[in-house]
């Protein structure tokens, strides 16, 4: 039976170890390779590989874990035989860290992995996952450092906060008009609960941008992305808000935070903008915060700044002459 029609399997680098493992067998790439085109059953398999059935069986069991070949029974001469299928034709591997993007005219963005922070100071309740497992040890801070984390997915923290350095990619003589940052976040209780505010603040720059009174920390339900071993009497989801500093002021979800212009943000000569999002050890709602990856929560999106510019009208008189 022919099997048609390019199909590609996307894989975090973090699960791209144990793909490449059960690639690094001649005999599997070899199994690969009889499939391209055709369903085969493994008697047919045996015979074409000259091998024992059972080495065949166990590599195509092999393979069929790491969820790149199809197994289906179909009636046969003789009961029922095992039909066995390529899923994917191509494998592309994403590795970890930023990704920048260049959106609509005069418009940056840069997507920032939640685990890809460059400091963090967290006390307990916290801790961090990926989409497949626990990273380090939970209500430990020190789990934080280790290597691991930018597979990060979720990452929670009762108080303190987390500080991002992100690109700045806007064109060289160009002037920052707007700024917006877009996160999925929630407050962060033990386990969850649906009545605990928290106040969170953002700062950029070194500039406080104002703070935002998260209601919740939500949990009891399963989310679009939440992982099968993920149980839903913890977190699961928070909601989608997005911050904008303007020329006339700092909003989130256009309701006003405070006076700070994007002026204020934009000093010359940076490298880098410094993103910070904590909760004050003097919060009146010191509820901690979770913050939600692409692979996590609701909303397929890792932290998404937008950066919007234009070029002074001298320097586009120039670029005309």
């Amino acid at each position: 039976m022919a099997v048609s029609g390019k199909r590609v399997l996307e894989v975090e680098s973090e699960s791209a170890t144990a793909l490449f493992r059960v690639l690094s067998s001649e005999t599997r790439i070899l199994i690969l390779s009889l499939l391209s085109h055709n369903k085969m059953n493994v008697s047919e398999l045996t015979a074409a590989l000259d091998l024992p059935h059972a080495t065949v069986s166990l590599n195509i069991k092999q393979l069929v874990a790491a969820g790149l070949l199809l197994v289906e029974y179909v009636p046969g001469t003789h009961g029922t035989q095992k039909l066995v299928s390529k899923r994917y034709d191509e494998i592309v591997v994403k590795l970890p860290g930023v990704a920048v993007e260049a959106g609509q005219a005069n418009v940056v963005e840069v997507r920032m992995p939640v685990g890809n922070y460059r400091h963090v100071e967290a006390t307990a309740t916290c801790g961090l996952a990926s989409d497949t497992r626990y990273i380090g040890m939970i209500d430990e801070p020190r789990s934080f450092f280790e290597p691991d984390h930018v597979f990060a997915q979720i990452l929670w923290f009762r108080s303190g906060w987390i500080e991002y350095a992100f690109p700045y990619n806007v064109p060289f003589g160009s002037r920052l008009t707007r700024l917006e940052l877009s996160a999925e976040i929630c407050s962060e209780a033990p386990n969850y609960d649906l009545d605990w505010p928290s106040d969170i603040t953002l700062w950029i720059n070194e500039q406080e941008i104002g703070t935002w009174t998260s209601p919740a920390d939500f949990g009891g339900v399963a989310a679009r992305f939440t992982p099968p071993w993920w149980h839903t009497d913890q977190t699961t989801h928070g909601q989608l808000k997005v911050w904008s500093v303007t020329g006339e002021g700092s909003f989130i979800d256009g309701e006003r935070l405070s006076g700070v212009l994007v002026n204020d943000i934009d000093l010359p000569g940076r490298t880098h903008l410094s993103v910070r999002l904590g909760v004050k050890p003097d919060a009146q709602n010191v509820g901690g915060l979770n913050l939600f990856g692409r692979k996590f929560g609701n909303y397929p999106q890792d932290l998404l700044m937008r950066l919007h510019y234009e070029f002074p009208e001298h320097h586009r008189a120039a670029q005309l002459r």
